[in-house]
């Protein structure tokens, strides 16, 4: 097989413009966090310094090292009593402003499943010497209850894993005694390559956090394709600050979008901001009875937006894409100069429930 010289430096190009990059907003800095990631001191492919080079290269800027603590199968290789030792190397690592916090995989049986608690202090409390040995209990909210104590931001890992129908989510009286209790306050509604609808509706009934991560084990860049221009699913955290204290209360407060195969999945209240924020009207130029219409996109999305205002496009239909990081010029057909108007658009890639896409309004002047 023949490569070319082309192919071979698009893929250069997009493998070193790989950067995930979304705009801030007037209040809060946009924070692109991996909150679930694996090496080999549990069930991952990698050590430790692999995990923190590729965070680097995306520009990440919080990672967090969630180990299982229960499931070892590289032990007899890799002996390790202390489970903090993988965020210890991982902060070793680090050379760069990247943010690794603590973290941990609390591993159950179905139908309770996984948990991640991040911003451990000591992820060694989270489970006893029977669980070492394998032996672990399907019901069991001693490691939530020690979470709990650490003051430690719990979710519920890929809720759809190995249920029983493809797709479901089962929430059993367990799970609702951990939302009753407070110490589940996150799901994700995307993990690795999987979006869960029903999952997105329990973050929306239960008044949980929407979570999105790449569960990493293998290496990013096969996984996600990233020399084709793939890209990890993160979750965009709105702080005041880069800290660990900023980042987790904007957790609790649920503070968060989720950025998935160029899709956006939040709650209004933060997905309308960081729309508004990436998108921009840079110019208008009259030209026979239209306007001109330039709109810039700040971010990494290639939005689609479908047209729900009352003015008609010349060239392009009601559907109008706006690349990553580029400028479109749109022609609107306004009949005359006009001093200001509105384009109103419904964003066909961004979710704030399911099946329910958000409205944006352009001003041009």
């Amino acid at each position: 097989m023949i490569i070319s010289c082309c192919a071979i430096l698009n893929a250069q190009q997009l493998s070193s413009n790989r950067e995930i990059t979304f705009p801030d907003l007037d209040n809060h800095l946009t924070l692109v966090c991996d909150f679930h990631t694996h090496s080999v001191f549990s069930d991952g492919s990698v050590w430790p310094d692999i995990r923190v080079e590729e965070a680097e290269k995306d520009k990440i800027d919080v990672l967090a090292v969630t180990e299982h603590l229960e499931y070892q199968p590289h032990i007899s290789d890799i002996p390790h009593p202390d489970r903090n030792r993988s965020y210890q190397l991982a902060t070793k690592y680090s050379n760069s402003d990247l943010l690794i916090v603590s973290g941990a995989e609390i591993t159950r049986r179905m139908p309770l499943g996984h948990a991640n608690a991040i911003f451990l202090k000591d992820a060694n409390k989270l489970h006893s010497a029977d669980e070492i040995a394998g032996i672990v209990p399907k019901d069991d909210m001693r490691p939530f209850e020690a979470a709990n104590k650490q003051k430690a931001f719990v979710f519920w890992n890929h809720p759809t894993w190995r249920q029983e129908q493809y797709g479901d989510v089962v929430i059993t009286e367990m799970h609702k005694t951990l939302f009753s209790k407070g110490y589940l306050h996150g799901v994700e509604v995307v993990n690795e390559f999987e979006y869960s609808e029903e999952s997105l509706q329990i973050a929306l009934d239960y008044d949980l956090t929407i979570i999105g991560n790449s569960d990493i084990h293998g290496l990013v860049d096969w996984d996600y394709e990233i020399s084709e221009g793939g890209h990890r699913p993160v979750t965009l955290v709105f702080a005041k600050e880069k800290s660990e204290k900023a980042i987790k209360k904007a957790l609790f407060k649920k503070q968060t979008v989720v950025w998935n195969r160029n899709t956006l999945i939040g709650r209004e209240e933060w997905l309308l901001p960081l729309i508004d924020a990436s998108l921009e009207v840079v110019s208008v130029e009259y030209k026979r009875d239209a306007a001109h219409v330039s709109i810039k996109n700040k971010s990494d999305v290639r939005f689609i937006l479908k047209n729900n205002s009352s003015f008609n496009f010349f060239v392009n239909i009601d559907l109008v894409e706006i690349p990553a990081q580029d400028t479109i010029k749109l022609t609107v057909l306004t009949k005359g100069v006009l001093e200001s108007f509105s384009l109103e658009f419904e964003v066909q890639n961004a979710i704030f429930a399911p099946r329910k896409h958000p409205v944006i309004k352009l001003e041009v002047k």
